[in-house]
């Protein structure tokens, strides 16, 4: 793959099937490299595979989200068609499935549409957006536009902006359009995720609201009595902060509410799934016995209810699998959690109903397509794929697991160019190696593909990656080791402990196992949190003979009141910036720049808000007062987000970049694009 392929990428998301389990509307999003955007549309499936899926929607605009009516006659969606002032608004729109008529326009937003539901009875749908203030409505550029009043934390988001004067909130519109759409809360709180009780008078939805949310980063369940009108009551605060709250989805006889929480008093943790009492709030952790996050990233949606059961996600060592788990009177589990879609792969989105499971499923070398489990027999119903794989061959991975300098293990793995020999020895062709360290750090690396994996692969390096401590997919206490050695809960190593310690050991693994990579050219890239590792790692240590470090946390004091999540890592960290700021400077790789020797690409967007670009402003002007080897690139226009949903012409200049830095510097055999089969690593 060469970084071009972007442009032929496809990806399969969002799977909803229909009331009767009989048809699974998708979307399928697809690279314009050339008009440098993206186009997604919704499809539509036959379960029985009766007929071959067909695009539904046109898209030309943005078309995702679908969501079926109870009657299943009719598929709601989300759509980027109207036009004003030289901006696409959002729009969302009815679709009849099965009979003539044409797409009805129901509400329009100058900002995103999401979380759409249907109300039980098919009247109306709720959904969210975000509600600009009256400063926005002035027409007045921003150099006459009143001040905004900041009085709160996360008042910015990556790939968004400014929040706090433009909340999302939750809206009700009937599906007839005899009026418009009318929000049903209010104030500068975020509100997300809403759901209709079974007789469809109330929403329960997640929202920070309680005094001190920002400070004590949580969502509480509200629950508000909606009218037909459209008239709603004030917010019932239903949970008391114990835990925060995502994703609520109401049982079908109305007694409970499922969701899914972590506590928010030390961070990071597994989000759960629970169940919530909606008169008293009391909460009931279900899945606790598997130690594993069920809010999987990508992948989490609110649980889905199944009588007395509950299907949800679950990450575990790499994996992202579906699991049921049966519900007691009660309340509590009636036994563990059964896995029911698992194996070496990601399930990155999924939708139940009837009988019919329908679910997005991806592994080290293929891309997501849409697969059904119906009656315990599985079968894929798309391969859209199928033409870009035989294009663009997916290059061999293996997984391996490497002692943990800390006890246990670690997971890794390894993806090999063409041509590569495991077992040459010192006198053949040797080649060159890169660590990838992926971003959270509470996130994990996986069996899922992944294009710049291939990329790297295809230009002649051996790629490894690995989830040391501090990864997700694993148990509560891996998660929590890189928590800081002085916070007074929880304590660990700090980043830049067990977890350095970890990748180098996977190093080390890798080098013994397959002594055709020669130590001498060894690299190291990431982002984010990947970004600072990559940074770290080559202050404490001069094995890498190259390294990229991209939107990286370079100092840990500054980016506690720089970020879009300020007022948050220490949460993380387990201590405050202002109570211990010799702490966020110990864990800082800026802190050690006057030890690093190795040659450094740093990457950055200019409108990062995650980390914002004055991480690599530091980074970048110490390195060079110091003389040191260094080059920096600022991307314009992007955000965190570049690398994943950045611009397409963006995304391959980045990889451009790598490749001929690290070319220069490591100086890869040229990759095979084709030839003989390739050996067993």
């Amino acid at each position: 793959m060469e970084p071009k392929d972007i442009g032929r990428l496809i990806s399969v998301a969002s799977p909803a099937v229909s009331p009767d389990g009989r048809r699974v509307a998708f979307v399928v999003t697809r690279v314009h490299l050339d008009d440098n955007t993206y186009r997604s549309a919704v499809w539509l499936a036959d379960v029985a595979g009766d007929s071959p899926p067909r695009q539904l929607t046109s898209g030309e605009f943005s078309d995702g989200n679908p969501a079926w009516s109870p009657d299943g006659s009719t598929l709601a969606f989300t759509s980027r068609r109207k036009e004003e002032k030289d901006e696409k608004h959002a729009t969302l729109h009815l679709l009849s499935v099965d009979g003539p008529g044409e797409v009805v326009t129901l509400a329009t937003s100058p900002e995103g549409i999401g979380s759409l539901r249907f109300s039980p009875d098919g009247d109306r749908i709720a959904y969210t957006a975000r509600r600009r203030s009256d400063r926005y409505d002035t027409g007045d550029d921003d150099a006459s536009r009143k001040p905004r009043k900041i009085d709160r934390l996360y008042t910015r988001l990556d790939s968004v902006g400014w929040i706090i004067d433009r909340p999302t909130q939750v809206w009700v519109v009937p599906v007839d359009g005899s009026v418009p759409a009318a929000a049903v809360t209010e104030g500068p709180f975020e509100h997300d995720s809403p759901d209709w009780s079974p007789d469809g008078t109330r929403l329960v939805f997640a929202a920070g609201r309680a005094a001190g949310w920002d400070r004590n980063a949580l969502n509480d369940l509200y629950i508000s009595e909606v009218g037909p009108d459209a008239a709603c009551s004030e917010p019932r605060r239903v949970t008391d902060g114990t835990y925060s709250y995502q994703a609520p989805s109401w049982s079908p006889d109305g007694s409970r509410i499922a969701a899914l929480a972590d506590d928010p008093a030390v961070v990071p943790g597994q989000p759960q799934l629970v169940l919530v009492d909606p008169d008293d709030g009391t909460t009931t952790e279900l899945a606790r016995s598997i130690d594993r996050s069920c809010a999987p990233y990508p992948g989490a949606r609110p649980p889905i209810w199944d009588g007395d059961a509950l299907w949800f996600a679950i990450e575990d060592r790499g994996d992202v699998s579906v699991q049921r788990v049966e519900v007691a009177a009660d309340g509590s589990a009636a036994a563990d959690p059964v896995g029911v879609v698992t194996g070496a792969r990601n399930i990155t989105g999924f939708d139940r109903q009837g009988e019919t499971l329908a679910f997005v499923s991806t592994t080290v070398d293929r891309l997501p397509e849409l697969y059904v489990l119906v009656d315990g027999e599985e079968r894929r119903l798309t391969s859209l794929t199928d033409r870009f794989h035989r294009a663009v061959p997916s290059r061999r991975t293996v997984q391996f697991t490497v002692p943990s300098p800390g006890g246990g293990d670690v997971d890794a793995w390894i993806t090999v160019p063409d041509g590569f020999d495991p077992d040459a020895g010192s006198g053949a062709e040797r080649w060159p190696m890169l660590l990838s360290v992926h971003g959270g750090p509470m996130t994990q690396y996986g069996n899922r593909w992944f294009d710049e994996i291939q990329v790297l692969a295809s230009a002649g390096y051996v790629v490894l990656w690995a989830n040391p401590h501090g990864s997700s997919g694993r148990d509560e206490a891996f998660l929590r080791s890189i928590r800081s050695p002085i916070a007074p809960e929880s304590p660990g190593t700090g980043w830049g402990g067990i977890d350095f310690d970890d990748l180098m050991a996977v190093v080390d693994a890798a080098l013994e196992r397959w002594p055709s990579v020669d130590p001498e050219r060894l690299g190291i890239l990431g982002g984010s949190y990947g970004g600072y590792m990559t940074s770290w790692a080559v202050g404490h240590t001069d094995r890498f003979a190259a390294a990229c470090s991209e939107r990286a946390v370079n100092n840990m004091l500054t980016l506690e009141t720089s970020s879009d999540a300020a007022g948050w890592f220490h949460h993380e960290v387990g201590v405050t910036h202002l109570d211990a700021p010799e702490e966020y400077l110990r864990q800082s790789p800026i802190t050690y720049v006057k030890d690093i020797d190795t040659p450094m690409l740093i990457l950055h967007s200019e409108e990062d808000l995650r980390c914002p670009v004055e991480q690599a402003d530091q980074l970048f002007v110490a390195l060079r007062m110091l003389d040191k080897e260094v080059e920096y690139y600022r991307f314009p226009g992007e955000s965190h987000e570049l690398s994943r949903s950045g611009s397409p012409k963006h995304r391959v200049q980045r990889m451009d970049i790598i490749l001929e830095f690290f070319g220069r510097h490591l100086k890869p055999a040229d990759a095979q694009t084709s030839g003989p089969e390739r050996a067993e690593p």
